[in-house]
Parts: C-alpha cells; sequence; structure tokens
C-alpha cells in the first residue's frame, strides 16, 4: 500500500494522508497499554509510509514523549528520518495525575520544549501547539514564543489546539499556522460551524483527532462493554446509560453501510473524515499493530455521493447523545463552541 500525501496548510510540512496518534500507547485512559506492542505498533505504521506521529508533553507524564523517542530510536534510519513528530504542551498536572490548567507563558512554552526535546532524543519538534488555549495569556504572546524556538531552530512549525475561530485568526496575525488539532468525526461535527470555514479561510490544516470517537464508533464497542475507572470512557457522558444506547444504534446504522462496502465500521468511520477535505489528516489512535492494519485499510474505501448521502441520513450531524467531555471539562477547552 502507498499511503497518499497531504500538506498541512499553506505554510507547513506534507505528511502522510493519516497519523498516529500514540497519546493511548502508554497511558491507561483508554485501557492498559503494552510498551512492547505499542513500539511495535509505531514501527509498523513508518514502515507502512505513516510519517505523522503525535503526541504530548502530559500524556502519562512525558511518558508518552519518551516512548516515541525511543521508537523512532529503534527504527531503521530511512524510516526514522521521514518521521515528523507533533508535540502538545502547556497542560498542567499533579502527581495524582490531576489537571491543573494551562500555562502559555511564553516562558513556560521555552521550557516545555527543552523538556520535550529532551525526552524525545531529537534536535528539533516539526509541529509544536499549546494543547488548549491559556486564557490568561494572551495567544499572541504563546505563539510569539513558538516562533522564536522555530527561529532558533528548535521547532520547523507552529500549530494549535482545540482554538477558537477568533484565536485561530489572532494567532495567524502573529506567526504562520500550519494546522489546528481538533475532534473531527461523523458524531463530532461542531468545527464545522464557525472554526473550519475561518481555518480554510486562512489557509490552515485540520489534524483531526476522535475521528472513532474514543472507540465509540469503532465497531469495538458493545452494550456489554466495561471500562475501567482509569478509562476515560468510564465517565465520559457518549457512554453512558442511554446514550450509550442511542449511540450504538448509530452504529448498527453505519454498519449497514460498511457492510455493504466490504469495509469494518472503523474504516468507514476514518474514510468519512478522509473525505471531508485535502486539508484534514486525521489521527488514528491505534494502539496495536492489529488495530493499525485496519485503520490503514481506510485509505482503500471510497466513498461516492450516494455512500456519503447515506451516512448523513444514518448519522446526522448533531445525532450524537451526550457531550463530547464531562460538564466540567467543557469550559476548559479554549474553544467557543
Amino acid at each position: 500500500m502507498t499511503i497518499p500525501t497531504r500538506t498541512l496548510g499553506s505554510t507547513g510540512p506534507q505528511v502522510s494522508a493519516l497519523g498516529l496518534g500514540c497519546m493511548g500507547m502508554s497511558s491507561a485512559v483508554y485501557g492498559d497499554a503494552d510498551r512492547t506492542e505499542a513500539i511495535a505498533t509505531i514501527h509498523a505504521a513508518l514502515e507502512a509510509g505513516v510519517t505523522l506521529l503525535d503526541t504530548g508533553d502530559f500524556y502519562a507524564m512525558g511518558h508518552n514523549e519518551l516512548l516515541v523517542g525511543e521508537a523512532l530510536r529503534t527504527a531503521p534510519a530511512a524510516r526514522r528520518e521521514q518521521a515528523l513528530v507533533s508535540v502538545k504542551f502547556g497542560a498542567l498536572r499533579d502527581p495524582g495525575g490531576g489537571w491543573s490548567g494551562n500555562d502559555g507563558r511564553p516562558a513556560a512554552v521555552k521550557n516545555f520544549a527543552a523538556y520535550s526535546l529532551q525526552r524525545l532524543g531529537v534536535d528539533h519538534i516539526d509541529v509544536y501547539r499549546i494543547a488548549r488555549v491559556d486564557p490568561d495569556v494572551p495567544i499572541e504572546e504563546t505563539v510569539g514564543a513558538i516562533a522564536e524556538l522555530v527561529d532558533k531552530g528548535y521547532v520547523r512549525h507552529i500549530g494549535l489546539s482545540e482554538a477558537s475561530a477568533a484565536n485561530i485568526r489572532r494567532a495567524a496575525a502573529t506567526a504562520p499556522i500550519a494546522d489546528v488539532q481538533l475532534e473531527y468525526a461523523i458524531i463530532t461535527r461542531d468545527i464545522e460551524r464557525e472554526i473550519l470555514p475561518a481555518m480554510r479561510e486562512l489557509g490552515i490544516a485540520v489534524t483531526a483527532y476522535g475521528v472513532l470517537s474514543r472507540g465509540l464508533i469503532s465497531g469495538h464497542v458493545t452494550r456489554a462493554s466495561r471500562f475501567g475507572a482509569d478509562d476515560y470512557r468510564s465517565v465520559s457522558p457518549r457512554f453512558q446509560g442511554d446514550n450509550l444506547d442511542h449511540n450504538l444504534d448509530l452504529v448498527d446504522a453505519l454498519r449497514k453501510i460498511a457492510d455493504g462496502k466490504g469495509a469494518t465500521v472503523a474504516q468507514i468511520a476514518t474514510a468519512w473524515v478522509l473525505s471531508r477535505g485535502e486539508d484534514i489528516v486525521p489521527l488514528v489512535g491505534a494502539r496495536t499493530r492489529e488495530r493499525l492494519t485496519e485503520s490503514l485499510g481506510a485509505l482503500d474505501v471510497v466513498l461516492d455521493a450516494t455512500d456519503l448521502a447515506a451516512i448523513e441520513e444514518a448519522v446526522p450531524a448533531d445525532a450524537a447523545a451526550g457531550t463530547r467531555y464531562p460538564a466540567q471539562q467543557m469550559p476548559h477547552l479554549g474553544t467557543e463552541q
């Protein structure tokens, strides 16, 4: 299989049409993870032609960066050189794993970058982004600090994550923005109202996370599924009670379409995000080689106008039951949604 490429906006690098989100590889947030399998999965992704690897300095308190760094060090040189690493920073945590807000101060930006470079074992970060806009720091100051890192060669491109249309515009007026990382899926389409149009006007790409809605529309979650106390889905509104029943009815409707295409539900869900535009790069959260192989299969799924209309009828915009985060987390997203 040859993976097609897409460009991160008008100022960013060329990347594989699918990226690999590495968060779940070193965190129990979506269930237990296996380090050996995780590294093997990153190697398999690079071998298949995936170039974009996404991590965050706060994922498992830096463990995920160490894991990605180890995978890069142990990959064949040619594969290692093709890898482009995207890093989120700024989320503050405590020793118990709790969240304490976001820090976008210029001095903090440079401090976070120094630690990430060390953990990853690289001399530069390809795309660097604050995980959530710090409401106490003007976005111009945060982006300006990343721009200084670009000037010094420590960062190649500037990104954002979960930013509002207004903040995206302010950031883009400060320095070139390659992409914004946003949750986007068949059942999560909030960005289509204001954010995506603004980004397209500015020539900024989307790296889409949550394309399977944390496994909800992967086809692998059932009404009998149970999640551990440390698994985010145990508190996610979309996985609770009647919400879960309603959302799995939507998955059943997608499965009928998938069966007709000779594909899995996960492949249909990923192919749908791919179909939304050449400026959108889905990040697949595969933690195993088996799931990676399934995700890559989405590249072979061609959705024509009839297929897209059927998907729209089966799962209209805003059809999902429950918000994508618990109520107490929604005000901290840094967006205007």
